[in-house]
């Protein structure tokens, strides 16, 4: 069996590279309030862009800002975890069928 996951390594490494850029072309969404915040999040979790609402910077709150920033952010980034987790075990299926 080692022998043959070692044998695999080549294939595995190339499969997991082609999820990653995969996972760069898939786009996710945290909102805050409404979506006055947006934060948009790849696959591989890395924030894209960042939109808050004209209102919201217009009204000068900073505390409020930087709160809904994160708020938005974190449920980005957990759609983009939620993502990543479902195509890699997608890859791992692949290369290993019996073992997920």
């Amino acid at each position: 069996m080692l022998n043959k996951l070692l044998g695999n390594l080549g294939p595995m490494k190339e499969i997991i590279e082609n999820t990653k850029k995969k996972l760069d072309t898939i786009t996710v969404k945290g909102e805050a309030e409404g979506g006055l915040v947006s934060v948009y999040v790849n696959g591989n979790r890395k924030v894209t862009e960042i939109n808050i609402n004209q209102k919201l910077m217009d009204d000068g709150d900073k505390e409020a800002i930087e709160e809904l920033v994160l708020t938005a952010m974190n449920k980005a980034l957990a759609h983009a975890d939620s993502v990543n987790e479902m195509e890699m075990a997608s890859a791992a299926r692949g290369l290993m069928p019996g073992m997920f």
